[in-house]
């Protein structure tokens, strides 16, 4: 009998679980792998999102004309123009934000104590994405500044390497990579906000009504829970900050222009007026929500087969 005992598998409630910076790690690799796959499979959208943004004049009869338009002028091939700044700036950004999210999280319970936390959890959510997202953004930002320029101007260059040396080269680190700083914070800051406490609230009540535990719940019922509060949460999200994103496509199309970023950014916004700071917002939905559902997801998965079940949870419907 001795013998199966040694050939016994180790109890899951035996087994060490990831803390510190190991586990920190995990839900940095599950953001960044999450957000790289969703942005980089929805290039073809974000392509024509953009174009409507920048060219309302030419794509004005919306998104499915707006696909048959690039691929008559351009061919298929365009639909993928800056996918290589999309996944590379995307797996950055998703590390830093969904492992910064769960990292200041956790940061505020422990300050504050598990019973007001749960108590102010909205605040919490919504303090820890915005520091989060804060420091994702410094890390995207170069990468995006490239990818509009592809997708505005696709004979700038041949792909991520050559337009990125290229911004550099001419207009160097400020004014090349971070003149859509001000705007990207302005758009990223309010849509992780809201993406991710709209989810936290959404999957808190999905799961409240399911009558259970999240942890006697079947993988597929919570994979579908994290799909459905990520359309939720991504349709929200997409509305809060469209008018930055609109913005965001028009700054960074313009070559080192001049005058402040704040200054630039009032004169368009009054140009365009409210109805064009809403320009490709049907897509934009689209993409959004898909996105967050996929992204969501996908993060949940990752994070159960590595193990990292030790994020700070502050939903009451768990407890």
């Amino acid at each position: 009998m001795t013998g199966f005992k040694l050939f016994s598998p180790v109890p899951v409630s035996l087994e060490k679980k990831p803390t510190g910076l190991d586990l920190y790690a995990r839900f940095a690799f599950a953001g960044a792998v999450c957000c790289s796959i969703t942005h980089g499979a929805l290039t073809p959208v974000d392509v024509v999102k953009t174009r409507i943004q920048l060219e309302p004049e030419v794509y004005n009869k919306g998104m499915v004309d707006g696909f048959r338009q690039v691929v008559r002028k351009e061919g298929a091939g365009a639909l993928l123009t800056g996918f290589g700044p999309t996944a590379a700036g995307y797996f950055l950004q998703g590390a830093l934000k969904f492992g910064g999210y769960e990292f200041w999280k956790r940061t505020f319970i422990d300050a504050l104590g598990m019973e007001t936390a749960q108590n102010n959890r909205t605040a919490i959510y919504l303090g820890s994405s915005a520091i989060a997202e804060f420091f994702a953004d410094v890390a995207l930002c170069p990468l995006e500044a490239t990818r509009i320029r592809l997708v505005s101007q696709p004979s700038f260059a041949s792909g991520l390497l050559g337009g990125f040396s290229r911004i550099l080269k001419e207009e160097g680190v400020m004014k090349g990579f971070y003149s859509g700083f001000g705007p990207i914070l302005f758009k990223q800051i309010p849509y992780t906000m809201a993406k991710f406490v709209v989810y936290e609230i959404a999957a808190e009540n999905i799961f409240r009504a399911t009558g259970k535990p999240k942890e006697q719940l079947s993988n597929s019922t919570v994979t579908g829970i994290n799909l459905l509060s990520g359309v939720i949460a991504g349709t929200c999200a997409a509305i809060v900050s469209q008018p930055a994103d609109t913005l965001l496509s028009k700054i960074n199309k313009q070559k080192g222009a001049s005058g402040s970023v704040a200054s630039r950014l009032a004169k368009m916004a009054g140009e365009l007026g409210p109805k064009g700071l809403f320009l490709g917002l049907g897509p934009r939905i689209v993409m959004v929500a898909t996105l967050t559902a996929g992204q969501f997801a996908i993060y949940g998965d990752i994070k159960r087969v590595l193990g990292a079940t030790g994020g700070a949870e502050i939903g009451k419907s768990n407890h």
